[in-house]
């Protein structure tokens, strides 16, 4: 294989924004994201329902985008993929506004039509949200289009794109971006008008699962977000993210009720570039809720540039394995140790025996299968912080694991992994501990269980020379009866030692008292 280890940029040329990323592209054929940039451009300003041209000030501020882009690709030497979607698509002045962008930056832009965009979208959002096997509605809310699709695996049933976007709605209805009453009723009637049939349609052939990307599903999500937390400061990181109906209504509500683009600056986890257009992009969020009957959604932090990138990669390696889009958890987990540079045969050493210890306990902790994924997650990152510092190193894999794009795992998925790695060793979790009394109470719970498996699992490997080759457990009476199978040509009593210190949160937590026997 050619020049597999090389770094790739991806552009989305959107109505609303330009974005961009740029991976390093790995030798299994997986990636990391190591560069990106957004650029507010509002390329369809100007224009109403119909994007006839790109005018010159947005032209402009277009090629001056690309040109910064191309500046930091290039400081990556990372070869670019872009393309164009409904702005550049409708425009009658496209060609020239791709030929200025090759001539002043040697950027090829393509574009692409709506279904190949939705196309992309799936791609991306598969490799985000673990709906691989799940019947999926896809909705990507961006500034000049929305794309529907119904997809599992790599059947796609249904795909539309609807010329309806934050920017375009926003051009028709509230020009001036303020809003009225009646300015709220004719977006609405006219966003209903048009997406009736599309939502028949989709009923019909029925979804178990719906997800949800750009900039106007993000945006609600942050300012759902906000409003459970009842303050401005929202994770930076969303997927996986999920949000209802009755929470989009009243994000809609409060939305609707300030007229200006400055009132709705002050609403809580808003990007201010977005208050101008938001209006447009929730009326026609919820109108999707309201048509398709959706309960709920979940928002993926992948979406057309990401997908990019993936149907990329598939075009120059054939060869290779395809991205895999089965287990995103697990793969996103071992990306992220990989890059940390983690000891690989002790922590998955580890996690063998803290995922034995937690089978073999299912009738004392009473956790889900869910919690087992969480504990293997924690046990194979649970030594990340050494990249930072040996000293504490378990607070600094807290930090690394919280801070980091964990695909496939929600918020609090991420918060019980972060948090179970960082109570492995040294003191238990306690109510001066910040960050944790913020938990909820079951995820506090769950956190205190897989932390005090994972202690005793890791006190068994404190040599790293896996002396310990395997632990089965027995629960007996008001004991729990560890069984050790070890080296016969070296004895654990280094190991012993460090059980004795570690094993105080797990009987405190289950009551039970460990005792061990040597094989």
């Amino acid at each position: 294989m050619k020049n597999i280890n090389q770094n790739l940029a991806a552009i989305d040329v959107g109505t609303n924004s330009f974005h961009l990323i740029v991976v390093k592209v790995k030798e299994d054929g997986s990636f990391e994201i190591i560069d990106r940039e957004k650029e507010v451009i509002r390329l369809g300003e100007g224009s109403g329902t119909d994007i006839k041209y790109i005018k010159p000030d947005a032209f402009k501020r277009g090629l001056a985008a690309l040109k910064r882009f191309k500046g930091i690709a290039d400081s990556y030497n990372a070869d670019i993929k872009a393309v164009a979607t409904s702005a550049v698509r409708e425009a009658h002045n496209k060609f020239e506004f791709i030929q200025s962008v090759y001539d002043q930056t040697k950027i090829d832009v393509e574009v692409i039509s709506g279904y190949e965009e939705a196309r992309l979208i799936y791609l991306g959002t598969l490799k985000a949200v673990p709906i691989y096997n799940k019947k999926t509605l896809l909705i990507d809310i961006g500034g000049g289009s929305t794309e529907f699709l119904i997809g599992k695996r790599s059947n796609i049933f249904f795909s539309l794109s609807l010329k309806i976007g934050a920017v375009r709605l926003t051009q028709k209805f509230f020009p001036d971006y303020k809003i009225t009453d009646q300015r709220i009723k004719e977006c609405r009637k006219w966003v209903e008008g048009e997406i009736y049939q599309v939502a028949e349609r989709a009923k019909k052939i029925g979804f178990d699962y719906c997800v949800g990307s750009a900039g106007t599903i993000m945006s609600s999500g942050f300012m759902i977000q906000a409003k459970r937390k009842n303050n401005s400061n929202t994770a930076a990181i969303l997927n996986n993210f999920e949000f209802t109906k009755r929470e989009l209504s009243e994000i809609e509500k409060e939305i609707l009720e300030r007229k200006t683009v400055g009132k709705r600056k002050k609403i809580p986890g808003i990007d201010d570039k977005r208050a101008e257009i938001i209006p447009a992009g929730i009326i026609i969020l919820k109108t999707i809720f309201d048509l398709f009957e959706l309960d709920r959604l979940t928002v993926s932090g992948y979406a057309l540039r990401e997908g990019i990138i993936i149907d990329t990669l598939q075009k120059l390696y054939p060869e290779t394995n395809r991205t895999s889009f089965v287990d995103i958890s697990r793969e996103s987990v071992r990306q992220l140790a990989e890059k940390c540079n983690y000891d690989k045969i002790h922590c998955e050493h580890i996690a063998g025996i803290a995922l034995q210890l937690f089978d073999d306990l299912k009738d004392l902790h009473h956790l889900g299968a869910e919690c087992r994924e969480y504990l293997e997650a924690a046990a194979i990152l649970h030594d990340v912080g050494y990249h930072i510092s040996h000293s504490n190193h378990h607070i600094h894999s807290y930090y690394i694991i919280k801070n980091s794009e964990l695909l496939g795992f929600n918020e609090n998925e991420i918060n019980i992994i972060a948090h179970s790695a960082r109570y492995h060793r040294k003191s238990l979790p306690k109510k001066s501990h910040d960050d944790f009394e913020e938990l909820p109470a079951r995820t506090k719970e769950i956190v205190k269980k897989l932390s005090a498996i994972l202690r005793v699992a890791d006190s068994f490997d404190r040599t790293h020379k896996q002396v310990v080759k395997n632990i089965r457990a027995e629960i007996s009476g008001s004991k729990v009866k560890l069984k050790l199978e070890c080296d016969k040509n070296a004895k654990p009593e280094i190991e012993l030692w460090n059980l004795e210190r570690r094993k105080a949160l797990f009987e405190e937590v289950f009551g039970k008292k460990i005792k061990v026997k040597c094989s």
